[in-house]
């Protein structure tokens, strides 16, 4: 019942507003109608205070201000200040202590209180019903403000609650925007490395295979072959790369990262291609996480496809040094004799390779080499 009238009410504020007044109106003139000293004296100021309760949303202070006078004023005309008496004045001080601060609320409460003991010791002669007339006002103003800064608090509560739970929604949208972002960006890097790497090398490799077709048949077609397998392992790569984009529940088992340990691979590849790469590993070897690991193996490819393409050069340096916590990643090469102008585009190699190296938690220098050539330098933390 008490839901469906709060239902009810809700839906129609101006209509529940109009009941309350009214009942506290029928309560209050019902005191004065029932009197000895006769109804009209008091009825007037009782009526002209409920009246005032219909402004008490929008000017809680002066409400209270004119409610209290003409409380006063019809307890000066004979009235006994009873508990039905004070049904308008109790509303005001509600509307008060729910609208201000409290601390706004208690001065009013307080002023309101000596004006009843000031009012009690000049109209009322017996001790006893001056103290009646006296804490009697004050009880119910302090309820009232009480139980209006309790309704304010509660309200502030759950204002402050669903801001909270608002901003929460929003950072947790935020940070999935954020993560989708950067798995975006992750997935097209990888994408990048493992085609730009591929298709650069078998690029190599068929035109390499293509040149020497007439004079070496032997030898092209081992390139083909080579270029047979470099094609495979596109396909497969990619295949592993797009399979991030899957659905969780894909049975089907992705082809882990490749690392380091596929470093051997990536070199015999790239002899075919006719650029002869050398690696040299100073310090101990050390296991790496899967996060620098990939990194690594894919900065010397990205690196060993730069200089296929631009260079010119017939041999790169590939050096590994291990060092404290630090694996230092080095590809040179010499320029050879005459180095290929950059791709128009302007490329993502050495973006991409930055990219990696930070992700990885460490960082990566770029540079001509003073003696000719270019250099691809990546520090990364071992774990």
């Amino acid at each position: 019942m008490f839901n469906t009238w709060r239902r009810f009410t809700d839906r129609r504020p101006r209509f529940a507003e109009a009941v309350l007044l009214l009942l506290v109106y029928a309560i209050t003139l019902g005191q004065y109608i029932d009197s000895e000293t006769g109804w009209w004296p008091g009825a007037l100021p009782a009526s002209a205070a409920c009246l005032a309760l219909v402004w008490r949303g929008r000017h809680p202070g002066a409400v209270v201000a004119f409610v209290l006078a003409c409380t006063v004023v019809a307890g000066a005309t004979g009235y006994p200040l009873g508990h039905q008496h004070m049904v308008p004045l109790v509303v005001a001080f509600y509307a008060l202590g729910v609208r201000t601060p409290e601390r706004i609320a208690r001065v009013y409460g307080l002023i309101a209180i000596v004006v009843f003991a000031v009012a009690a010791q000049w109209s009322v002669e017996d001790d006893q019903a001056q103290k009646l007339a006296t804490f009697a006002p004050a009880f119910w103003v302090i309820v009232a403000i009480v139980s209006g800064a309790a309704v304010q608090g509660r309200r502030a509560y759950l204002d402050a609650a669903h801001a909270r739970a608002e901003h929460a929604e929003r950072t947790r949208e935020e940070e999935a925007r954020h993560r989708v972002a950067e798995e975006r960006v992750r997935i097209a890097r990888e994408l990048h490395d493992v085609v730009a790497h591929h298709m650069a090398l078998a690029n190599a490799q068929a035109g390499t295979a293509a040149h020497i077709v007439r004079t070496d048949p032997g030898q092209a077609g081992e390139i083909l072959a080579e270029l047979s397998r470099t094609t495979a392992s596109a396909l497969r790569e990619l295949q592993a790369t797009v399979g991030l984009l899957r659905r969780a529940d894909d049975p089907e088992p992705l082809e882990p990262s490749p690392g380091l340990g596929r470093l051997d691979e990536l070199v015999s590849a790239f002899e075919s291609a006719g650029l002869h790469a050398t690696v040299t590993v100073d310090g101990e070897t050390r296991p790496l996480s899967p996060g620098v690991d990939l990194a690594a193996f894919r900065i010397v490819q990205e690196a060993l496809t730069n200089v296929a393409k631009h260079a010119g050069a017939a041999t790169a340096d590939v050096r590994l040094a291990y060092t404290g916590d630090t694996l230092t990643v080095t590809v040179s090469d010499d320029g050879g004799p005459s180095p290929r102008p950059p791709a128009p585009s302007g490329g993502f190699g050495l973006i991409g390779m930055r990219e990696r190296a930070l992700s990885a938690g460490g960082r990566l220098r770029a540079e001509r080499r003073p003696g000719g050539g270019f250099a691809v330098t990546a520090e990364l933390p071992v774990h």
